[in-house]
């Protein structure tokens, strides 16, 4: 048997500013790994607008271990993360991010965890969020929490994207090709052993970060969409707490007319009602259309992402 080849996916959209520096300290990191395994550099440019794919391609012309997947428009982190693992050719593959976030300087320990045949997974988790807006801190935090109650996936608080896999668990990922894709809960729910290694929160080098608070919000609800069915019983819990509200309402007229005398306020109490039960209605048609359009995008078989231009190796099985 040859030697064992690490695949380094590195998803990037408008990353120009930082590149170059990234490129370099991965490379002098890369290099450490000699003598354990040889490295495979697949950067997917997901439809970037500014010099980012220029520069991959000016890599890949210098570098023959540099290989690129360029998207044909901007389909997203979870498409770019999907496509990379699909083209990665080898053994164990590492998903990081371009803007020096997630450190190059914790490859080799990464490898050695799984070179122990301990482990079939590595994933980086930050203890702390220096840098970061406290508001989105705390949403953060709170979402972490809220999946971990009402989807049964564990995802520690703090975990990233930054992971090493074996080919076994890489190729267990690619056979869950949903459209709407949360790739933390996917890594938690095909399971394997994992181990969790904490680092502090690094600044981004340079350029500014993709997401948007709004953003961050779209895509934890799609989390939550995609592993749990709980917001679907929160209808029939609403309902039954609505009747029995109605019926408690009811009793508490009659008695109070009867007994007291006292007249029912016609007005105030029938808009009150109104405005409840049309409120729950309206929460609960938008929980379920939330479901239906997953559903309606999965039903499509539309592609993840379409590929304008690539530069792949063809992996030896």
């Amino acid at each position: 048997m040859g030697e064992k080849i690490l695949s380094i996916v590195v998803p990037c959209y408008n990353e120009e500013a930082v590149l170059t520096a990234f490129y370099e300290e991965l490379h002098r990191n890369a290099g450490l790994l000699s003598g354990r395994v040889s490295c495979e550099f697949l950067f997917v440019d997901d439809g970037s607008s500014d010099g980012t794919l220029s520069m991959i391609r000016d890599f890949a012309e210098h570098d023959s271990s540099v290989h690129y997947v360029s998207f044909s428009r901007n389909f997203g982190k979870e498409a770019a993360i999907y496509a990379g693992l699909q083209h990665a050719v080898g053994d164990y593959v590492v998903l990081m991010d371009a803007d020096l976030q997630h450190p190059p300087e914790f490859l080799s320990d990464m490898l050695n965890a799984l070179l122990s045949g301990e482990y079939d997974s590595v994933a980086m988790r930050r203890v702390d969020r220096k840098g970061e807006k406290r508001i989105r801190s705390w949403f953060s935090r709170r979402f972490y929490g809220l999946n971990r109650r009402i989807s049964g996936v564990d995802i520690p608080e703090g975990a990233t994207d930054y992971r090493m896999m074996t080919r076994q668990m890489v190729n267990a990922v690619l056979s869950m090709p949903e459209v709407n894709r949360f790739t933390k809960g996917i890594f938690t729910w095909v399971g394997f052993r994992t181990l969790w290694i904490p680092y502090h929160n690094v600044e981004r080098t340079a350029g500014s970060s993709k997401w948007t608070f709004w953003g961050l919000v779209k895509y934890s609800m799609n989390g939550i969409v995609a592993f749990s069915t709980i917001p679907l019983a929160i209808a029939s819990v609403l309902g039954a707490l609505c009747c029995v509200s109605s019926m408690l309402m009811a009793l508490w007229f009659v008695v109070k007319t009867l007994i007291w005398g006292d007249p029912v306020s016609g007005f105030p109490t029938l808009i009150t009602v109104i405005l409840f039960l049309g409120g729950i209605q309206l929460l609960m048609i938008g929980i379920l259309g939330q479901y239906f359009s997953k559903m309606y995008l999965e039903v499509k078989h539309r592609p993840m992402y379409i590929a304008k231009e690539e530069k792949t190796a063809e992996r030896k099985d």
